[in-house]
């Protein structure tokens, strides 16, 4: 039996389902282990739904585009559509900003979102990715609509080495540079250690649109050196004891030189145009993402108790382009420093035939250290310094081997330290610059008790049903509100919490040897939400206000013959806000949040064994939920028209022998001529670029 086993803890969690598509063989629910309460758990006593991201899935997309942003609009049905550049703005997940993980340590920068938390490692690396739909407080700050956990590759071999050696070739049938890619993977057990090493590195080429015209420059996955490395060292102390220890380093560097040509919004896309000279001074990207974890389990601390202990740290910067809506232009960055501890215990209250009980208890400690500067020094936000401890309890019960009862409460203790700063210049829709202010900073301190409850009832096979209730806590974009700061203190400024309360409601089951499915349903409230608008100088500011987002998600999955499988998924949703005090809820969240509907299929064939053969297709609806400006026909930002479109991807791998692998993946395979979702809502000419054309990707795997 194969098993699946998820590594993520969600207390504040409810709906997990496990959407595995790693082989051509449908694994049943009952097969799948995961860990969704700090430790591994079946599936049927889980309430609630996740996405998993399996391994072959990640190897076959990487196939296509190595991208972890594409990969992911693939994969996770109430994910955001992605926006072919470096930032993943706007790509959330049920309406709400994400938390992203790699093995637990957080990546994003909830202080100051920058929206360069999801391409912060290499896809190769990756063993799976679990995706935690809805509300949860379980690893703190910043996961309004969930979490994203990048699982990377361990030793699973009782060798001493063994390893797969990749390389890759990318290229355009319009000319131009090619991009390549090779990748290392060496793993192996000696006695009571095992390890696990890996190297990755990518020059991307040019990128050019249907028409062979060159992509926009700006933050433009184009010309870019990307490196990563991971080390991962553990040993068995015993049975029951094991420590372990993790290095993974991240750095993506753009070189790319191109002329822009802004175009007109709607009408004309803004592209790339001949060698350009570039003002800016540091190569964009993300040049340093260093991850440092040490864990140690023990599987029996005392009669019926376990114990895990997790210590990590993080030390992340990104960089963006040049821009002249500073005073005496610039180039801004997000430094980001973390270290934290989580301590884990596990109590087993009770063990009968037909029932157990048990508690799981301890405390996450987090300092998050945030700033957002100029290159030459100037800071645009104050230095943020974040400390999070919050202990939890989660109780869990089984009956009868169908009924499954979980209710958590989480404390979070929050305490930030703002230092003295001042404003920074910047330039207004007239012409003219803002004055610098000079904000006295101070302490700002938050606490609250978050919970979560769910029950999961497996009737049948073919229906089991669950619904729940769970809290988020976050600090989101603090550092935003205080930049724009037109106090002289931060005491008067509106940077409450967000609190979000995430009700779920769905059915799963499998109605026969070949057909899975899941529909879900939820609804997120937030009494103090954050938005970004559109001043009335077209800048962009943080609207606070109440929010109600809601939706519906679905997944079917068919397997008629042992070597053919296909399915797809559906995803909508709608979110609304309230302007006044009345409590009408009569505004819309804006499309910066609120995706389109979303349609994902798929078809995977396996005609004879060493053959398989793949086609992915993504249909996002039209989205049109707001009027342009009665005056000036504009649509303010996050409110422009956004058309559908359909884009269709394929893959094929060829097994040579046991050793030898070649793929072949083809992305836009139609060469469809159409602008992602963001530059038709962000309503912006420089914005409003084309989506890439077709590109192929040659890959030769060696594995030994």
């Amino acid at each position: 039996m194969k098993k699946v086993i998820l590594s993520s803890a969600c207390l504040g969690t409810t709906m997990v389902f496990a959407q595995v598509k790693d082989s051509l063989q449908t694994q049943s629910v009952e097969e799948v282990v995961m860990t969704a309460s700090r430790k591994k758990e079946n599936i049927k006593e889980i309430p609630g739904s996740i996405t998993v991201v399996a391994e072959k899935q990640i190897q076959s997309q990487l196939t296509v585009n190595s991208d972890i942003t594409s990969i992911l609009q693939y994969t996770v049905p109430s994910l955001g559509t992605n926006s072919g550049q470096t930032s993943n703005t706007g790509q959330t997940l049920r309406g709400r900003q994400v938390l992203v993980l790699i093995d637990g340590i957080p990546q994003s920068t909830p202080l100051r979102n920058g929206a360069r938390d999801l391409r912060v490692v290499d896809p190769s690396a990756i063993e799976r990715v679990e995706v935690i739909k809805g509300a949860s407080s379980i690893y703190g700050n910043g996961a309004d609509g969930g979490i994203i956990n990048y699982i990377t590759k361990r030793s699973k071999t009782d060798k001493k080495i063994s390893g797969i050696s990749q390389i890759g070739f990318t290229g355009q049938p319009y000319g131009g540079t090619l991009g390549i890619r090779a990748s290392q993977l060496l793993t192996g057990k000696i006695n009571r250690f095992d390890y696990t090493f890996s190297l990755a590195y990518e020059r991307t080429g040019y990128m050019k649109d249907a028409s062979g015209v060159y992509l926009s420059p700006t933050y433009s996955t184009a010309k870019m050196d990307n490196y990563n490395g991971m080390l991962k060292l553990g040993y068995n102390i015993n049975d029951n004891q094991r420590i372990e220890a993790s290095y993974i380093g991240y750095s993506s560097r753009s070189d790319l030189n191109l002329g822009l040509s802004t175009g007109k919004y709607g009408i004309r896309p803004t592209i790339g145009e001949g060698v350009g000279k570039s003002l800016e001074t540091t190569p964009q990207g993300t040049p340093k993402n260093h991850n440092i974890r040490v864990s140690y389990d023990n599987k029996n601390l005392f009669a019926g108790t376990s114990l895990n202990i997790n210590l990590y740290y993080q030390d992340f910067k990104t960089v963006y382009g040049y821009s002249d809506t500073f005073l005496n232009g610039g180039q801004s960055n997000v430094i980001s420093k973390k270290a934290g501890a989580r301590f884990n215990f596990d109590t087993q209250l009770w063990n009968s035939a037909n029932s157990q009980g048990e508690i799981i208890y301890g405390a996450d400690i987090l300092n998050d250290q945030t700033v957002q500067k100029l290159e030459d020094g100037r800071f645009w936000t104050p230095n943020m310094n974040m400390t999070n401890i919050a202990p939890f309890l989660l109780t869990k019960i089984d009956l009868f081997k169908k009924l499954t009862i979980k209710a958590g409460l989480r404390y979070e203790n929050i305490k930030v330290n703002v230092d003295n700063f001042n404003t920074l210049s910047v330039l207004k829709s007239d012409g003219t610059f803002t004055n610098s202010i000079p904000v006295t900073g101070g302490k700002l301190n938050y606490n609250a008790l978050v919970g979560n409850i769910g029950i999961r009832y497996n009737v049948q096979p073919y229906i089991n049903l669950f619904a729940s209730f769970s809290q988020a806590y976050s600090i989101n974009e603090l550092g935003r509100i205080l930049r724009t700061s037109t106090s002289e203190t931060i005491k008067s400024l509106e940077t409450k919490p967000i609190i979000v309360n995430n009700y779920e409601l769905g059915a799963t089951g499998q109605l026969s040897n070949w057909l899975n499915y899941e529909l879900t349903s939820y609804v997120s409230t937030s009494k103090l939400g954050a938005s970004f608008v559109q001043s009335p100088d077209r800048a962009l500011m943080i609207q606070r206000s109440p929010e109600i987002v809601y939706g519906v998600e679905g997944f079917l999955h068919f397997t008629p013959l042992h070597w053919l499988q296909f399915g797809g998924s559906y995803s909508w949703m709608e979110g609304i806000t309230s302007l006044k005090d009345d409590g009408n809820y009569s505004a819309k969240i804006n499309n910066s949040r609120i995706s389109a509907p979303k349609v994902l299929a798929y078809v995977q064939a396996k005609p004879i064994p060493v053959l398989s053969l793949g086609l992915d297709m993504l249909h996002s609806f039209t989205q049109s939920r707001f009027e342009p400006n009665a005056k000036t026909g504009l649509y303010a930002y996050g409110e422009g028209y956004v058309p559908e479109y359909t884009v269709f991807n394929f893959k094929t791998s060829f097994e040579v022998n046991r050793n030898w692998k070649l793929s072949l993946g083809i992305e836009n395979l139609f060469n469809k001529k159409y602008q992602p979702a963001i530059a038709w809502w962000s309503a912006r000419d420089n914005e409003f670029v084309n989506a890439l054309g077709m590109r192929g990707t040659l890959m030769v795997e060696y594995k030994f």
